[in-house]
């Protein structure tokens, strides 16, 4: 029986270093390794000219450079891409890409389906099949670059600059993976995504988020959509274990969070649900306290959902009493909607992702 190779991608630099001591190589190795795979783009120990062949076939004896599958590759009218990766198990899961004129954000997921049941999410209607592995995570990353050809540019002309996880799963809930990979991906010698440029939302997992600001120091997003905690548990279950309060105490100590870097609040705006505006005045008092900013997101219908989206009307209200408050209140536009990669509508179930255009 054959011995399964680990992915080179699943170590980070001084653990890598640790299994080339392993296997007879020296530990200064990592170096071209590293170039290779998280700057050129490799896939095959062959395609790092910077080793020599005995180290190429060494290395190939003993590990891999894996990428998942790419079942389906759909564009939006505006632009928005969205990749249906599969592994080699046999799940899926969506990443999506959304450019902007200067940069772009890939929307990373963390988990094959969710535990959370989120009753406005799309993703909430799956059941929890696994957590991703770090290489999982870190391939999604590769992905993109290959998709959009980014491998060997400088960083001023890459696309994919920004990552958000906020993509399949509760990142919390498989922070050790989730960090090994944020670690990879942040590397300066390798993908060299910036902290500043990562961003991490959590549905409200209150007793991790101190950890991700000491260990990880990325941006923190808190997935809230209501400001009581009745409403709460019905839109976001978790709340029934981690109550607004514990949870709006934990991002008052978050570590990374200063007026500079603020936590940000994503609030989905449901129709004579959340949307009042004695809600957002109670959004404001719950904020007191917290470097924040809020993000309202209009909501995007999926099939069978029993919400509607608030009116313009009323989401510009919302947004004017927040913002006379002394917070920022940005209205998320929704991207995507046209191959169901917009903020809700990831789900990868093969038959709900069949898109034509």
């Amino acid at each position: 029986m054959s011995v399964l190779r680990p992915d080179i991608t699943s170590f980070r630099r001084h653990e890598l270093a640790k299994k080339l001591i392993e296997i007879g190589l020296k530990p200064d190795l990592v170096k071209p390794l590293w170039n290779g795979v998280y700057v050129k783009g490799a896939t095959d120990f062959s395609q790092i000219f910077t080793l020599s062949r005995k180290h190429q076939v060494l290395l190939a004896d003993h590990f891999t450079i894996s990428r998942p599958t790419v079942v389906r590759d759909l564009i939006s009218r505006d632009g928005t891409r969205k990749w249906l990766l599969q592994f080699p198990d046999g799940n899926r899961v969506e990443s999506v890409m959304i450019p902007e004129h200067d940069r772009g954000a890939l929307c990373v997921s963390s988990q094959v389906g969710c535990t959370l049941s989120c009753t406005f999410c799309h993703t909430g209607t799956m059941k929890l099949t696994r957590n991703l592995t770090a290489t999982e995570i870190v391939s999604q990353v590769l992905n993109a670059r290959d998709g959009l050809s980014e491998w060997g540019k400088k960083r001023s002309d890459c696309v994919c600059t920004n990552i958000v996880l906020m993509g399949m799963g509760e990142p919390l809930f498989n922070f050790d993976n989730v960090s090994t990979a944020l670690q990879i991906i942040m590397d300066g010698d390798g993908l060299g995504i910036s902290r500043r440029r990562i961003m991490l939302s959590t549905a409200g997992v209150a007793p991790m988020i101190k950890r991700v600001g000491i260990e990880l120091g990325v941006n923190l997003a808190i997935s809230l959509h209501a400001v009581r905690d009745e409403l709460r548990d019905e839109l976001v279950p978790l709340n029934k274990k981690y109550p607004l309060q514990e949870l709006l105490g934990a991002c008052r100590d978050y570590p990374a969070a200063s007026n500079a870097r603020r936590i940000t609040f994503e609030y989905v705006m449901l129709r004579d649900v959340n949307d009042s505006d004695a809600d957002a005045r109670e959004l404001v008092r719950l904020l007191q306290g917290i470097h924040a900013k809020v993000n309202l997101i209009p909501w995007n219908p999926w099939p069978g959902a029993a919400y509607q989206a608030s009116t313009e009307d009323r989401i510009q209200s919302f947004a004017r009493i927040i913002n006379d408050a002394g917070y920022s209140s940005a209205i998320r536009a929704s991207r995507g909607e046209d191959i169901m990669a917009a903020c809700g509508q990831l789900k990868s179930d093969s038959e709900l992702t069949v898109i034509t255009r």
